[in-house]
């Protein structure tokens, strides 16, 4: 057991190094993201501040309203904008965030821009759009024209010199309309960056612009609401309010979606215009503008077919980009962003669970603990990563699950390796001769390696290919060996599928039983069914075979159900598990008896019986077999299908028969006589009638007394 724990611990180190150094390297980080989202798509809920948050859309409705009523064509015109302003304004809202970019003069005149401008300044607090970007933008500077800063920022240059500067500025800017530039309580960058494989899980909070700090839209719109507070960055953090969101090098945080798409509540664009215009003329609103407004933060932007801006996110591939950064906010209001568990932390984790699970299955024994061991370990991992989401963190999940399968594949692969060489001794020592459900059975059981055997009902089937020692005789060793694997290997492939045990091979005949060593259910059907399915694949194989053999290679089967004795037999150094007895026999005489008979598939009325009426049969005769005293009545079993297809020459056969067995044999000759050119059993009976009426039998008892083997 020492030496045991010892190669386990080893193994383990192993399996935690490897791990390790995979997740250090980013070469699992792919994988980590679709187990996050996996995590975020089960269990993202609405958050405190969820209902503090409001979107106003405009939608397809609101083009197709704006049309109709108002013969409006796209783009709209900006005092229609100025409407939504002036309605979040009177209805009390915080702040409105605008998600749309106005960085050119309107088509409509200066009038228009003006009117935007007025109604963005009467409100105070709005966070207008820019997108700042490395390669896109004219401007190159601040605007002029552009409010200062309502807000106060500290240890932004701490922060650059020490996380990167290059990672949040931004060299050029598409910058809003002087009117508005002027009027905005906030500029806010709308750019979003995706992660390597385009998911939108996080996000920057700012950037730099100019040497400016210049907040997302989701910040913005806190800021708009709350002239002159103070932030402060920090390594790995920004403070805004009292609340701390975690930062990466890139200035960027993870987000805390909600749920999807829509789950922040949202109002149609033209239904808070037409409210504006009600009220401004003394009519009711549509829209209750307090109850849906009042307090809250309104982020403002477009879902429109062809405006609407999509992008994937963990909880779904549709998810608006106004959404993302209303769940920023979101995040930002309830003081819940996500964290990411240090790596220090993850890696003693990883290493931890990878050494516990690789020791534990040393520790245990058999198949079902070991199985329940892995299990357990490999869940591990995945609840811990479910819990600490709840607790607001991002435990990377793949690199556990990579260590602690690892560890557990390799453990218990040495172990099989090592411990096993007791089962790899019975499998090579028994494969050669003995079924793969005997070996199995002798891996469980060793002490069966005895002699001795036990009385049980048998299905016994036996086969001989027609004519082949002449067909040997014509094929060189290497071809011979070659065909015979070809049509052993086949035959084999039935009796195993049907649940038969292959006993042995003796040149092509080949000799196997159902119903040991493991119980056979309906063990007759299926020995039936494989000596049917064994011609059929013959049947299939006969053209192929035929340029080798230079003739049609047919076989026949006899099959009998009856007690037997089976076991392992032999010497104490030698033995193999066979079965004996007058059973066996009578199978074996009944493969032969087809040649009496013409036919290729026989099968005894006990192996008839208990088969009952799954195939269709019909009655060949009584035989008396070599060296057996008592007469058995045999059959030729056929599908029903085949039957029917020659139902009255079977018919005819089975009349000529029971003349047969009464002693006529002048009638029955007839009849056999008019089926024997279409039926080679009739033929057999033409025959056996002519000799039984030039030899007259005293003792008649119906019974065909065979002299061969």
């Amino acid at each position: 057991m020492q030496r045991k724990l010892a190669r386990s611990l080893a193994l383990s180190l192993v399996a935690a190094a490897a791990a390790l150094g995979l997740w250090a390297s980013g070469l699992l980080d792919l994988w980590e993201a679709k187990t996050w989202d996996w995590r975020v798509g089960l269990l993202a809920r609405p958050g405190p501040a969820t209902d503090r948050i409001r979107l106003i859309l405009l939608d397809q409705p609101s083009l197709d309203w704006g049309s109709r009523e108002n013969g409006l064509s796209w783009p709209w015109p900006r005092e229609m904008y100025a409407a939504i302003i002036r309605f979040c304004q009177r209805s009390g809202a915080r702040a409105l965030a605008f998600d749309v970019l106005f960085t050119e003069p309107s088509p409509n005149g200066v009038e228009d821009d003006r009117l935007l401008g007025e109604a963005a300044a009467s409100f105070g607090r709005l966070a207008a759009s820019v997108f700042l970007g490395r390669e896109s933008g004219s401007s190159t500077r601040w605007p002029a024209s552009a409010r200062a800063p309502n807000f106060q920022v500290a240890g932004l240059e701490s922060w650059l010199a020490g996380q990167g500067r290059a990672a949040v500025s931004r060299p050029q800017a598409a910058m809003p309309i002087d009117e508005l530039a002027r009027s905005a309580a906030v500029l806010a960058d709308v750019a979003l960056q995706p992660d390597e494989d385009g998911v939108y899980r996080r996000l920057a909070l700012f950037s730099v612009f100019d040497g400016r700090f210049v907040p997302s839209l989701g910040p913005a719109a806190f800021l708009a609401a709350h002239p002159g507070q103070k932030i402060r960055l920090e390594t790995g953090r920004l403070e805004l309010d009292g609340q701390s969101a975690p930062l990466n090098a890139s200035g960027k945080t993870l987000l805390r979606y909600r749920g999807p798409m829509g789950t922040h509540k949202a109002y149609s664009a033209a239904a808070v215009i037409q409210s504006e215009i009600r009220l401004a003329a003394g009519e009711p609103s549509v829209i209750d503008g307090e109850k849906a407004f009042k307090d809250k933060y309104v982020f403002f932007g477009f879902s429109a077919p062809g405006l609407y801006d999509l992008r994937p996110a963990p909880v779904g591939g549709v998810f608006s980009g106004l959404e993302i950064h209303a769940t920023a906010l979101d995040n930002l209001l309830s003081g819940d962003f996500m964290r990411a568990v240090p790596a220090g932390l993850t890696a003693a984790l990883a290493a931890a669970l990878t050494l516990a699970a690789g020791l534990t299955v040393s520790l245990l024994g058999g198949a079902t603990a070991n199985l329940g061991a892995s299990v357990l370990f490999l869940l591990i991992p995945v609840g811990l990563s479910v819990g600490l989401y709840a607790a607001g963190f991002w435990l990377p999940v793949v690199v556990q699950e990579l260590g602690a399968a690892s560890a557990l594949g390799l453990t218990l692969i040495v172990n099989y390796a090592v411990e096993g060489r007791q089962k790899r001794f019975i499998k090579g020592a028994f494969s050669q001769y003995l079924s793969p459900a005997v070996i199995e059975q002798l891996i469980r059981q060793p002490d069966r390696l005895k002699l001795g055997g036990e009385r049980r009902e048998l299905s016994i089937f036996f086969s001989d290919l027609e004519g082949f020692t002449s067909i040997s005789e014509n094929l060189a060793a290497e071809d011979l060996t070659t065909l015979l694997n070809e049509y052993l290997t086949a035959m084999t492939e039935i009796i195993q599928a049907e649940g038969g045990t292959v006993d042995k091979y003796e040149g092509d005949a080949i000799m196997a039983f159902w119903n040991a060593p493991l119980a056979v259910d309906r063990h007759a059907e299926r020995a039936v069914r494989a000596a049917l399915a064994c011609q059929e694949t013959l049947a299939r194989m006969r053209p192929g075979l035929r340029p080798r053999t230079r003739r049609d290679l047919y076989m026949r089967i006899g099959v009998h159900t009856g007690p037997a004795v089976v076991g392992n037999f032999g010497s104490h150094t030698r033995f193999n598990y066979t079965i004996l007895g007058d059973s066996v026999n009578l199978a074996s005489r009944l493969e032969g008896v087809n040649k009496q008979f013409g036919t290729y598939t026989m099968i005894s009325k006990a192996t008839r019986d208990q088969a009952g009426d799954i195939f269709a049969v019909r009655e060949l005769g009584r035989v008396a077999v070599v060296g057996r005293r008592e007469p058995v009545i045999v059959f030729e079993p056929m599908s029903h299908e085949a039957f029917q297809a020659r139902a009255q020459v079977y018919e005819n056969f089975g009349h000529g028969l029971g003349l047969f067995y009464q002693g006529d044999f002048t009638r029955a000759l007839a009849i056999f006589s008019a089926l024997a050119a279409d039926d080679p059993a009739a033929s057999a009976y033409v025959a056996k009638c002519r000799e039984l009426l030039e030899s007259g039998p005293a003792d008649w008892q119906g019974v065909w007394t065979m002299t061969t083997k």
